[in-house]
């Protein structure tokens, strides 16, 4: 009787420990596929724009709740359609001479990510902004097909509080923070 109990328990065990493996992924960004949009508000006219994701790629796992892994941007591929505005945004803003990525680490996630279709989460991490970590908790839409991961985002960047340079000029005045709206497309690993 005590040997099929073990037996018993051992199986069960097994099989929940098989269970608990299973929920972990990774995410791997298809950068062709992704973008970084922002939006800069000011008084005579809105500046809207693109950044170039780099790179990225995003362990998770449903059961355990952990995340790990990083999104890269790169800090000098802003694009808002004036060349010598994204020069001048750049060198005074930016500096990415000294700070050429922007890098966003998760360390954490509240929800489930479904096995497929959609699904919404509340992800904290690392934003890394001209070289110094800034805590960030953004709402993530999960879209997922196949092996086709989508995850969107909007969250706002408060540059100027973050030690930025504010680059208003005489009348000309912009918005102390900037909108961003993140779209990651990539590849999802079968489930493990």
């Amino acid at each position: 009787m005590k040997t099929l109990a073990q037996s018993l328990i051992l199986s069960l065990s097994l099989t929940l420990t098989t269970i608990a493996f299973a929920q972990h992924r990774n995410f791997t960004v298809n950068p062709d596929a992704s973008k970084v949009a922002f939006a800069l508000g000011g008084n005579t006219h809105h500046v809207n724009g693109t950044f170039h994701v780099q790179s990225g790629s995003i362990d998770f796992d449903n059961g355990a709740h952990t995340i790990s892994g990083s999104v890269v941007v790169a800090a000098a591929s802003g694009n808002s359609g004036d060349q010598a505005r994204d020069k001048k945004i750049n060198s005074d803003v930016l500096d990415v001479v000294h700070y050429a990525d922007v890098l966003f680490v998760p360390k954490s996630f509240q929800g489930v990510v479904a096995a497929s279709d959609d699904s919404t989460i509340q992800v904290t991490g690392v934003f890394t902004l001209h070289g110094t970590p800034h805590d960030l908790t953004v709402p993530m839409q999960i879209h997922i097909e196949g092996t086709t991961l989508t995850a969107k985002t909007h969250f706002t960047v408060p540059y100027v509080q973050w030690g930025l340079k504010d680059p208003s000029i005489f009348i000309l005045k912009v918005a102390k923070v900037v909108d961003i709206d993140l779209t990651l497309e990539g590849s999802l690993s079968p489930e493990k």
